[in-house]
């Protein structure tokens, strides 16, 4: 018979499940109607706080951050995620963005809970590599960067559907959003005359997508330099070519080209978010298919593995 904090630890993770899955139909729904739902905010905002309670929980339980397996890392992602979803919603109120990601938070979560044997949803001790303080650092900022990629990737996968018959023009920044000021003269001698412009729903989309992937691909940076260090210190070496480490060089260089295009390039339309729908795929097969697997120092196993 399972504990009572690990019977209350999957019951808030299923709570936070079943309004994911309220909020989802609700979402498109409002995408279809063109009128956003703040039913939909509140859903994903509650779910978020379940998902909170839940890791504190498990924190509580096990004696260390919930991180170590693949049970909490999902839970933790979908916290993530979802709250990456409610700071991308606040800068920009449209029905399109919780359409768009919170499937990602739902899917996590439905994973975490469904798909695992209960032995991988038991917290149990930390083995000695994990035993040390750059386990907050590295893996938390890992996750979380992976959580912003997730959703600026959903985003440009949202670019791609969105107005599809009419040309994209690439006019946003990384800082800030709204209209873009055309200039327009009437003559030589004329007085210069700054017109302000409406962002459509495509560039709308392809900004927050812009936006959220550069504090992504700057967290991963971070992230993978101290995985760097903390390796070095755990097993006498900085890189060993893990496949983790392979995957997650594979996806730094994706999104990497991905900023490339977008600042040095100046591709116009949408072929950055093809790039950026690239880097989807790569991630779920850094962090799923790897750890599925069961292969190397970073796996947390399930098919193969122990």
């Amino acid at each position: 018979m399972q504990s009572l904090p690990f019977e209350l630890v999957t019951s808030l993770g299923f709570g936070a499940f079943v309004l994911l899955l309220l909020a989802l139909p609700m979402a498109f729904w409002a995408t279809a109607s063109q009128r956003r739902n703040g039913v939909v905010q509140l859903l994903v905002a509650v779910a978020n706080l379940l998902l909170t309670a839940q890791l504190v929980l498990r924190w509580w339980e096990s004696g260390h951050f919930p991180i170590s397996n693949l049970y909490e890392s999902l839970c933790f992602l979908a916290w993530a995620c979802t709250l990456t979803q409610l700071l991308v919603e606040r800068s920009w109120p449209s029905p399109i963005v919780p359409a768009a990601a919170t499937p990602m938070g739902l899917g996590c979560i439905a994973f975490a809970s469904f798909a695992l044997p209960d032995q991988l949803q038991s917290s149990a001790p930390l083995v000695p590599a994990l035993r040390s303080s750059w386990l907050v650092m590295h893996v938390s900022v890992i996750m979380v960067s992976y959580a912003a990629l997730l959703v600026g990737s959903l985003l440009s996968l949202a670019v791609l559907l969105t107005d599809r018959g009419e040309a994209l023009e690439l006019r946003s920044s990384s800082i800030g959003s709204g209209g873009f000021r055309q200039a327009a003269t009437a003559g030589v001698n004329a007085p210069l005359q700054l017109q302000s412009v409406q962002f459509s729903t495509g560039e709308q989309l392809d900004n927050l997508s812009y936006r959220t992937i550069t504090v992504g691909f700057l967290m991963l940076t971070v992230g993978i330099v101290s995985g760097a260090v903390w390796a070095n210190e755990a097993w006498g070496s900085y890189w060993s070519w893990d496949p983790k480490e392979t995957w997650a060089l594979i996806c730094w260089l994706v999104y990497a080209a991905y900023l490339h295009t977008r600042l040095s390039r100046g591709w116009q339309g949408r072929r950055p978010a093809l790039v950026a729908v690239v880097g989807l795929v790569v991630i779920a097969v850094c962090y799923i298919g790897v750890n599925l697997l069961g292969i190397g120092l970073h796996s947390y196993g399930w098919f193969f593995g122990g």
